[in-house]
This record gives structure tokens, C-alpha cells and sequence, in this order.
């Protein structure tokens, strides 16, 4: 298999999941501040541009950072990360929606119309007018994260799971394009904290990491 990655949040979900599972998958790295991702060569494995991409052996490719982490967790990890049963699995999926819906979505819609909309402009169809409404709907979306988190310690309690990756990714790339985490939601400030000590964080900060050459 082939994993093509890119800086961003979204690759930076499957190289943590990588890191938290041991699994070895090729790597190379497409450039998106290029817009390598939106030219005929990428185009042509992925239509959307969208990375992370995964090739598989038989020339198969699946898009999408949850979809790629789901497939390697049930065909290599052995439900490492989604559940060893249908009622962890079907939890953490429901999970992984929640914060899909509530934080993700407009964080990112919020960064292409405001801090990213230079490289983004030119690419899709983006919302400037919309970027404060949304910025506002991503933190009342963490609130309400926030309170499902409570004491954890995992997004999922007392299991580790796909949902944190997703969540720390995100919480974490806002950090950096001005959406940060709000101080007051301290469920989520002591779960960051948690978060951010794990090896899987730090391996998978450094989004260059591997670039083709096993991981």
C-alpha cells in the first residue's frame, strides 16, 4: 500500500493512527501549498484533491482520513482504535460524527473563508462573509464536545480511541489558524493535556515524517 499525504489536519488523523497502531505503510507526500493535489497526476487517483489518499495493492484508493483509518483498523490493527465490539465500534462512530458535525466542518469552512482564503480563493468556493458565524458554531461545537468529554479520560471514557485522533487533530490546527481552545472548557483543556503526552502526538506533529520511505 501507498499512503499519499500532505501537511494538514487531515493527514495528520492517519500518520497519528499509524503512530498509536505500529503499522508501516509508504509514504509520499504530495504538495498542496502548490497545488500538486489539484493536477491531473494526483487528480486522476483522487477527483475531490482531497488527502490523505490510500493506494492498496490492487489499485483500489480510498480518500478521506476517517474512511482510511476505519479500513486499516479492521483489516491490519484488529479494532485497535474503533472497538473490539459492535457496541464500542458503533460508540466511537458515533463519536466520530459528533465531532465530524460540531467542530470540524465549520472550523475548517471557517479557516478557508477567513486565515486561508489567499490559498483557497482560487481553488473551491469559499465563505468570507460566513467565516465569523462559523468561527462562533466551531467553539459552541467544542462546548457541547466538551461536555461529553467530562471527566474522561478519553473522548470515549476509559478508551482510547479514533475519536481523541480526530478531535486532537482539530483542536490542534486551530490552535493555529486562530480558533483556539477556549481555557473555560476544561474537560477539554485536561484532555488535550493528556492527549498531547502521547508518542502518537509528537510522531505525528511533524507532518513530513516518512515522507516515502516506510513508516
Amino acid at each position: 500500500m501507498k499512503l499519499y499525504q500532505s501537511i494538514g489536519p487531515n493527514p495528520r488523523v492517519v500518520l497519528m493512527y499509524l503512530a498509536e497502531t505500529g503499522l508501516s505503510v509508504e509514504r509520499q507526500l504530495v504538495d498542496i501549498m502548490t497545488g500538486e493535489n489539484r493536477q491531473g497526476d494526483f487528480l486522476s487517483k483522487s477527483p475531490l484533491g482531497h488527502t490523505p489518499l490510500l493506494e492498496l495493492d490492487d489499485g483500489q484508493r480510498i480518500a478521506e482520513s476517517i474512511a482510511i483509518c476505519e479500513y486499516l483498523d479492521e483489516t491490519l490493527a484488529g479494532g485497535a482504535l474503533l472497538g473490539a465490539t459492535p457496541e464500542e465500534r458503533a460508540q466511537t462512530r458515533m463519536l466520530l460524527r459528533i465531532i465530524d458535525q460540531q467542530a470540524v466542518v465549520p472550523m475548517t469552512l471557517a479557516f478557508r473563508g477567513a486565515e486561508g482564503l489567499p490559498m483557497f480563493q482560487p481553488r473551491m468556493l469559499c465563505l468570507p462573509d460566513a467565516a465569523g458565524d462559523l468561527k462562533r458554531q466551531a467553539a459552541d461545537g467544542l462546548a457541547a464536545i466538551d461536555r461529553i468529554v467530562g471527566a474522561g479520560p478519553w473522548v470515549a471514557g476509559d478508551r482510547f480511541s479514533l475519536a481523541d485522533i480526530l478531535l486532537f487533530s482539530f483542536v490542534e490546527f486551530g490552535a493555529m489558524v486562530g480558533q483556539r481552545l477556549d481555557p473555560a472548557l476544561t474537560n477539554l483543556v485536561a484532555w488535550r493535556s493528556r492527549v498531547a503526552l502521547r508518542p502518537s502526538a509528537a510522531d505525528s506533529a511533524n507532518h513530513k515524517q516518512g515522507v516515502a520511505e516506510p513508516a
